[in-house]
């Protein structure tokens, strides 16, 4: 393994659904579908 390979780490990804942080890997694959069919908003001035 080259040495870029060995620092690499796991990167969790959470979603708030109904007020609780949930990691995304661990969806069902109903809301997992849900999930990418997301639209991501980026407001300004907050």
């Amino acid at each position: 393994m080259s040495p870029i390979q060995t620092q690499r780490q796991e990167c969790i990804v959470y979603s708030r659904v109904v007020g609780w942080l949930t990691p995304v890997r661990n969806y069902n694959p109903g809301k997992a579908a849900e999930y990418k069919d997301r639209k991501m908003f980026k407001i300004s001035g907050v």
